[in-house]
């Protein structure tokens, strides 16, 4: 072992099973003098008793012993504790069992006598590829606020602590992060802990609703008010009243619909859409967007004032290529789920399935590594999911129909260069050809970094 990695896998816990107190002693000894916390247990039965309490990042267990044996060790464990890895200690005449135990997501086997340098490398890579910050941490009341949310990355700890000061009070909260990144996950998050728990969290994504129903969607209408309103409806922020309201890509958001935001906030009360009459709502604002609020508002395509208003405390949430660590803990967990939801025989990954994985740039964040590993168990036929299935699913995402937004996204890229091609870089023609007011247009241009003097003709 390296340094580095000596120092990367410090405090890891690894629990010794086995009916022979000789290897104990001497295995622990062994991995104890490189730097890992070790404790032991002399049967299955007592290793079963004290993994709830101890928690360890790693099980390595003889395979013969008396009447629980390693495999059935092994199992328990993947029932209860999925994302604990698993070594057998076996003899030349069991290693058949181990390479079929290996087959059901097994991390790996070593052969009686151990050799102390495939011991230390295969712990090691075990812990590298598997270890969790608190594996088979049990939901308490005092966590359940974070039960969703996933993690080892100590950047995300050191969020969640930011999440716990800032719940407790009734400020506004911005959450800055690119997209599948879980900005929802950290706004549930917050008014779990916060004492509008009991209220409504009610969830609105401004980019996904078209401009001329957001009014009604948030603030609610009268019947007979526009085409279409057959009945009154209450808008989503008086549903949301005594709780949360969540206002994912409020970056989206039209300058014209940012002012009558703006007022709501400011005042605190609503106006339904054909009425004279206003409603007051007490409704604590969560924002969100994978765009930078306050790029936008130096370019004056996001409100100063309104920015001001959502944005008191500003939570930065990471890339997945960010926590690069929390990998192997989300894909077994979304194996969990597809073998629960879906009868997935899938019950992990191989090493080298788990290594792609964790070195893929992931794009799409942990919203497409979810997609993934639903795309692999779908297609699964044994329980350890090998590389080649992993290699196709990423392939095939790569190349498959993009969704809904992203075509949308270039559809309106496609478009915007074709206008300002068309009328050589002028914003005012090419915003009158598309029927769209200049500061709108805009905002188009600035949502998809396009600058209008790249397109204007040099004259010679």
């Amino acid at each position: 072992m390296t340094d580095t990695q000596d120092s990367n896998l410090q405090n890891h816990k690894i629990l010794l099973v086995d009916d022979d107190l000789s290897i104990l002693k001497l295995l622990s000894l062994r991995l104890t003098s490189m730097g890992f916390e070790v404790n032991c247990a002399e049967s299955a039965e007592k290793a079963v008793a004290l993994i709830p309490s101890y928690l360890p990042h790693l099980v390595i267990t003889d395979l013969r012993m008396g009447d629980m044996d390693g495999l059935a060790l092994f199992d328990h464990i993947k029932e209860f504790y999925p994302t604990i890895p698993v070594i057998i200690l076996t003899a030349h005449g069991t290693i058949k069992d181990a390479v079929a135990a290996t087959n059901q997501g097994l991390f790996g086997f070593l052969t009686k006598p151990v050799d102390s340098k495939e011991l230390i490398e295969l712990a090691t890579k075990a812990l590298t590829l598997h270890s969790s910050h608190s594996p088979g941490k049990a939901i308490t009341k005092e966590n359940a606020w974070r039960a969703n949310i996933i993690t080892r990355s100590i950047i995300v700890e050191n969020l969640l602590r930011e999440v716990e000061s800032v719940a407790n009070s009734n400020i506004s909260v911005y959450i800055q992060g690119e997209s599948g990144t879980g900005k929802e996950l950290i706004a549930q998050a917050i008014h779990k802990l916060s004492p509008r728990r009991n209220k409504e969290f009610v969830t609105v994504n401004c980019s996904a609703i078209p401009e001329d129903l957001l009014e009604s969607e948030l603030f609610g209408h009268l019947k007979g008010s526009f085409s279409g309103a057959t009945v009154n409806r209450k808008g989503l922020f008086e549903a949301a009243d005594g709780g949360s309201l969540f206002l994912d890509e409020i970056g989206d958001m039209s300058a014209a619909f940012q002012v009558k935001l703006l007022r709501v906030l400011q005042e605190g009360e609503i106006r339904p859409v054909g009425s004279n009459q206003t409603i007051k709502v007490d409704v604590r604002v969560i924002s969100a967007s994978h765009r930078d609020l306050k790029k936008m508002t130096a370019e004056e395509t996001f409100r100063l004032d309104l920015y001001y208003r959502l944005n008191v405390v500003t939570l930065f949430l990471p890339s997945l290529i960010d926590r690069r660590e929390d990998i192997p803990l989300l894909a077994s967990h979304f194996i969990t789920i597809n073998r629960s939801e879906h009868n997935s025989v899938a019950k992990g990954l191989s090493s080298e399935a788990m290594e792609l994985l964790i070195a893929y740039n992931w794009p799409g964040n942990v919203r497409q590594l979810r997609n993934v590993i639903e795309h692999i168990c779908t297609f699964a036929t044994t329980p350890l999911i090998p590389v080649g299935l992993v290699e196709k699913a990423l392939q095939e995402k790569q190349s498959s129909l993009l969704s809904f937004n992203d075509a949308k996204k270039n559809f309106e890229l496609d478009y915007l260069i074709k206008l300002l091609q068309l009328t050589n870089g002028s914003v005012t023609k090419a915003a009158k050809l598309a029927k769209r007011n200049r500061t709108e247009f805009y905002r188009l241009l600035d949502r998809h970094e396009l600058k209008p003097a790249q397109f204007k003709i040099k004259k010679k």
